[in-house]
């Protein structure tokens, strides 16, 4: 099976086009749920491709208004690749998305994309959940504010994490989409000079230089500060470590989700993330 066979063609895409502003981006990642969106730039010889905009470029960075400071440079790929060259190319690059780009670009092919595959039976594997789950699972509190744990995911470097109880047994999934729904950029101004924001502040995003006793305006990513339990998935999709790695595929596509907890009985033992599953298809 090829690139051409799984991918979204460009005019199923949603772009974002240059000249263009962060607040488009934001909108069509809320909206969709996407984890980050391409860039395209209309020319006199067609479509061109320039980058991609991820939501964590949109957070870590709530003061660069230009797209081309905000895109990230990621890998391309043909239509006639075939899928197991771009799922390793995914896995090795860490690229949930991937350009499809043959002089003009051309469309997108993702994880999902390539996981679909595998649970239609496209790109058949003969594996099981255990040999691909990882035993190292984020979590956190389901009581710890949601800006804590927005922090942990970005330190982690997952897009996800298991909400505990008290006993510490799992409660909820909460992921970066789930933040970047309730996310927002709110507009002030900071007075310079001796007025310094709090430097212990773990959620200041702001870093302002004392340049003189004047204003500056600044712009800072708000999120609510309720628990991870108002904003987390409560009713988990879980798998066993014996399930085949094809009905895992069946599981994330049915419900629309990247990752799902792998348990022993009701323990938490691990999860498996689609990026995990195109593993399989490389072996």
């Amino acid at each position: 099976m090829n690139v051409a066979d799984a991918m979204t063609p460009r005019e199923e895409v949603v772009t974002a086009e240059l000249p263009g502003t962060r607040t488009d981006v934001l909108e069509y990642l809320q909206e969709r749920a996407f984890s980050s969106v391409p860039v395209v730039k209309e020319t006199d010889d067609g479509t061109e491709y320039r980058g991609l905009i991820s939501r964590d470029a949109l957070i870590e960075q709530p003061d660069e208004d230009q797209l081309v400071m905000l895109m990230d440079d990621v890998p391309t790929t043909t239509r006639d690749a075939s899928l197991v060259e771009v799922a390793e190319l995914m896995v090795g690059e860490v690229a949930r998305r991937v350009p499809v780009v043959d002089g003009d670009f051309e469309g997108i092919v993702t994880v999902t994309d390539v996981v679909h595959a595998i649970a239609a039976g496209d790109q058949p594997v003969e594996a099981v959940v255990g040999d691909y789950a990882t035993e190292d699972v984020n979590t956190t509190y389901e009581g710890a504010p949601l800006p804590v744990a927005e922090r942990e995911l970005s330190y982690a470097n997952v897009p996800y994490t298991i909400a505990l109880g008290d006993d510490g047994r799992m409660r909820g999934l909460l992921t970066e989409v789930d933040v970047l729904d309730v996310a927002r950029i709110v507009e002030g101004e900071e007075e310079t000079g001796d007025n310094f924001p709090d430097q212990d502040s773990e959620w200041s995003w702001e870093g302002i230089k004392a340049v003189g006793s004047r204003y500056l305006p600044t712009r800072n990513v708000e999120i609510p500060a309720e628990p991870v339990s108002s904003f987390m998935t409560d009713d988990v999709v879980t798998v066993s470590a014996r399930k085949s790695v094809q009905e895992a595929a069946q599981l994330m596509i049915s419900n629309d989700i990247e990752q799902i907890p792998m348990v022993s009985g009701d323990q938490l033992v691990g999860i498996v993330r689609d990026v995990d599953l195109l593993r399989a298809l490389r072996d």
